[in-house]
């Protein structure tokens, strides 16, 4: 099992051991994570898994394709560097550790 770490955007922090395989939105859904609502169920047709990746997670990521890149848009006070939609991350071994924080809201 993966440990990812889900902050929410009040800082209360959620440890929790992920399978690998799932993306980090099933980690969350499956652990009842609030802050992540995964509207489309991880299609990729939304922006309601929107998180910020602590900056020492950035590169250590696969790089986001176009399809997350215009999602991104649509999300809540996105950055350009730090925003991910949870969707789209699978999780490894090499994951171990990540930390991800929820914005205020999702839309």
């Amino acid at each position: 099992m993966v440990k990812i770490t889900y902050i929410e955007y009040s800082g209360e922090k959620h440890l929790v051991d992920v399978e690998p395989g799932l993306t980090v939105m099933e980690g969350a859904r499956n652990n009842n994570i609030p802050g992540i609502e995964a509207d489309c169920g991880g299609a990729c047709a939304c922006s309601t898994c929107h998180v910020y990746i602590s900056e020492d997670w950035v590169e250590k990521l696969p790089e986001k394709d176009p399809m997350e890149e215009d999602m991104l848009d649509f999300a809540y006070e996105p950055d350009s560097v730090r925003s991910r939609l949870t969707c789209q991350i699978k999780v490894t071994d090499q994951l171990d550790g990540l930390s991800v924080n929820m914005p205020e809201r999702q839309i």
